[in-house]
């Protein structure tokens, strides 16, 4: 999928065209090492080094006869060579050639997805400093809780894409490893220093110890730490769904000068992108599965990841790489409402205030339970009558006899739920 919002370089990364150039790259390298341990010739290496090249076109053309991608590719390289060729692919295996280069491909992917992340990170900063102060209703189970304050909510987003970035930069490290140590991991025909000399060209560690392959279990971690990327992306994506349903309205995605938002009805100003993005979440779940299905293979390699990773791999880190892109202009362009926040604030008659109630009452001598039940009936009668939570605790005479209508007043002070905000932002973001 490429689109408006992702960056051209990640899809132009998993192009066929890119894929070679990068098993070309391991390939030159092995020469490369294979001569400064005099096994090639010098004049060898450099017309290799000079000529190598490939067509992708040709490569197509000859795998439909040779039935294989690293033969078909090695034959055009060979082509562009000529007799020098015969240095290429020395002592190695295709997956020498492949993994390591698979790995060179995750590595600059998964550099485009720490930019984006910190840039998605950059706008939520901007949004959370811009509204700290602002007052809205918190809502559990959807339901309105206690005041907090919009800010709070970019605040949050903020410090799960900074978890985001650390499994992302971890995950890197994890499948940041080259192999090129033959048929079943036992260097049988190249010298360890092969690979050795190669992973430091690339700066690449080698895999300690391999089959025919680098272990999935590395892969599996990515393709995990994007599906956790997905899904916090989708957090942010549902959240901003329900703050535009019409009940609430207290921020809308963008909505752009000539948009429409249903073929029916012209009124409408749909989240489709939040939306999108919900989708796409459940796609890079479901190929973080697949990848930690890849891990069992039989002995020492079969081939059933190879079909996976060719769709699993390209499609996960394009998607993220387009989600987050989406989400940062959304965010970026976000139509926020304050008034509206205030209105919902007020919807609830200051029932948000029956635990600073509770809570005076049990410091005034009376048990939990019973405080309970005098802030109920009444918080149950001002929802169901739609009278002020405050009034009504003011006639009650059990309520009186415990609290002055001074002490009701500061049990009411709305400031008094958003006094810590300030420390909260402190450890998000510092001083």
């Amino acid at each position: 999928m490429i689109s408006r919002y992702t960056r051209p370089e990640m899809g132009e990364l998993w192009s066929l065209g890119s894929k070679y150039g990068k098993w070309l790259k391991v390939e030159i390298a092995a020469c490369e090492a294979w001569a400064e341990m005099n096994k090639i010739p010098k004049g060898a290496l450099n017309n290799i080094k000079k000529k190598a090249g490939f067509d992708v076109d040709r490569i197509d053309e000859i795998e439909k006869t040779v039935k294989h991608d690293v033969i078909a590719f090695l034959t055009s390289v060979a082509e562009h060579i000529g007799p020098d060729s015969r240095y290429v692919h020395k002592g190695l295996t295709s997956s020498d050639v492949t993994d390591t280069a698979q790995a060179l491909l995750m590595r600059d992917s998964a550099d485009i997805i720490l930019k984006d992340i910190k840039a998605l990170m950059g706008e939520l900063k901007k949004k959370a400093l811009e509204y700290r102060s602002v007052p809205c209703i918190g809502r559990s189970h959807g339901i309105h809780a206690e005041p907090m304050t919009f800010g709070l909510k970019f605040a949050l987003w903020y410090e799960d894409m900074k978890r985001s970035h650390a499994r992302i930069r971890n995950a890197r490290k994890a499948i940041n490893v080259g192999k090129l140590s033959g048929a079943v991991g036992t260097f049988s025909n190249i010298p360890v220093q092969i690979e050795e000399k190669v992973c430091k060209k690339l700066k690449l560690v080698p895999e300690p110890v391999a089959t025919q392959v680098v272990q999935r279990d590395r892969h599996a971690e990515l393709m995990s730490a994007l599906a956790i990327v997905a899904a916090s992306v989708e957090r942010i994506a549902v959240e901003i769904r329900h703050l535009q349903r019409t009940e609430v309205l207290e921020a809308e995605e963008p909505f752009t000068k000539g948009q429409k938002g249903s073929s029916a009805m012209p009124h409408k100003r749909n989240p489709v992108g939040s939306e999108n993005l919900s989708g796409l979440a459940r796609v890079v779940r479901s190929n973080a599965l697949a990848s930690m299905e890849n891990i069992a293979l039989w002995h020492e390699r079969d081939i059933s990841h190879s079909s996976v990773e060719r769709i699993i791999l390209p499609d996960s880190f394009i998607l993220v790489d387009y989600m987050l892109a989406r989400l940062t202009n959304m965010i970026k362009d976000m139509h926020i409402y304050p008034k509206r926040m205030k209105e919902n604030l007020e919807k609830s008659y200051g029932l948000y205030n029956s635990q600073r109630v509770l809570l005076a009452l049990t410091e005034k001598g009376l048990t939990r339970e019973d405080s309970y039940r005098l802030v109920q009936k009444n918080a149950m009668k001002s929802w169901k009558q739609k009278v002020d939570f405050k009034t009504l605790l003011s006639k009650d005479k059990e309520i009186k006899r415990y609290l002055t209508s001074k002490e009701l007043n500061d049990i009411f002070d709305l400031k008094h739920f958003l006094r810590n905000i300030n420390f909260v932002f402190k450890r998000v973001f510092g001083k």
